[in-house]
């Protein structure tokens, strides 16, 4: 009889710590809810394993951040789930969670950094899309060629969560809708001025090629202005660059003396006055900005030395001082 009690005693015992398990796996690892849903879930980029456990805790995808962290660890993954934007249902449970998050992200990041001409941008693009040889053509010569205003310096440089399989045309509208967005408060300023919004951004972008950091680009923008309101050439590398295109060693190297003769084209501001057509790359807020409040100077020329300080000239034989005393010999 005491052998049947002991029994009795400890199938009930099994039986609740089963139940008391079934009921704590529910409470830990099953699907937050039965209905399906379609959320994105954004994993930013450095972050670890812990705050992505909490987020998905928050955002409703998890019952327990600890007990996906337990199923990360228990199965042996990586340090960090990968960056990027995960589609993912809050009918799923841990396991499956932990199993989107494994696999490569539906969305990624991309960074354009800023003064970038188009065709680096859609290089890029290219690399973390797995575009062809096509979908990148088409980049350069079609979804960016469907607006006269928009051909480049439109191409906003900012940090954008794009789909995996996102077309090349749509990714190049939201490029274009954050310009728009980000540019509109200058707009004003620059009808207030006379200054056509174009004419704004071709010298913003050649502003942010030739500036070593935000503080000289008001200097750049006041001596650039000078010379266009005197009718001198801008006389600027970067346009060069821009012309003469992609080399062996990339989009902007150091142009040459051959470069400023040879290269017949309006982006040659050795050879022509005025602005280039276009603008020649795609600035930044700063630089935008720059070109819209100069700094008031009466210099003309400006170079860098070697610890890339700004020196600014009035007259050209002050310019030749300066390529002395900072280029040619300069202070140990």
């Amino acid at each position: 009889m005491k052998n049947i009690l002991k029994i009795g005693i400890g199938i009930l015992v099994t039986v609740v710590i089963l139940v008391g398990a079934w009921f704590a796996y529910g409470a830990l690892f099953s699907a937050p809810q039965s209905a399906m849903t379609d959320d994105v879930f954004i994993v930013s980029r450095n972050q670890t394993v812990s705050a992505t456990a909490e987020k998905l805790q928050t955002g409703g995808f998890v019952r327990s951040g600890q007990a996906f962290s337990s199923v990360w660890s228990y199965k042996g993954n990586r340090d960090a789930v990968a960056p990027g934007g995960y589609r993912l249902s809050k009918n799923m449970d841990v396991w499956q969670v932990e199993a989107k998050l494994l696999g490569s992200p539906d969305l990624k990041w991309v960074t354009i950094p800023e003064g970038w001409r188009k065709e680096q941008i859609g290089e890029l693009l290219a690399k973390t899309f797995g575009w062809s040889d096509d979908d990148l053509i088409k980049w350069n010569t079609v979804y960016t060629k469907m607006r006269s205003e928009y051909l480049e310096g439109t191409y906003f440089p900012d940090t954008y969560l794009i789909p995996v399989d996102e077309s090349g045309l749509d990714t190049a509208n939201r490029m274009t809708r954050r310009f728009d967005e980000q540019f509109s408060p200058y707009v004003a300023g620059f009808v207030a001025e006379n200054i056509q919004w174009t004419t704004g951004l071709k010298l913003a972008s050649i502003i942010q090629r030739e500036a070593a950091g935000a503080s000289d680009m008001p200097i750049i923008a006041g001596i650039l202005w000078n010379r266009l309101t005197q009718g001198m050439r801008l006389e600027i590398d970067a346009t060069v660059q821009y012309a003469r295109g992609k080399t062996d060693t990339g989009w902007w190297s150091p142009i040459t003396s051959d470069d400023i003769k040879t290269i017949d084209s309006p982006y040659n501001t050795y050879k022509y006055t005025g602005l280039p057509p276009t603008p020649i790359g795609n600035p930044g807020l700063v630089a935008i900005a720059a070109a819209l409040y100069p700094a008031e100077t009466d210099c003309l020329y400006y170079l860098h030395d070697a610890n890339r300080q700004i020196h600014c000239a009035a007259t050209y034989e002050e310019h030749l001082a300066n390529i002395e005393t900072y280029l040619r010999h300069p202070a140990q």
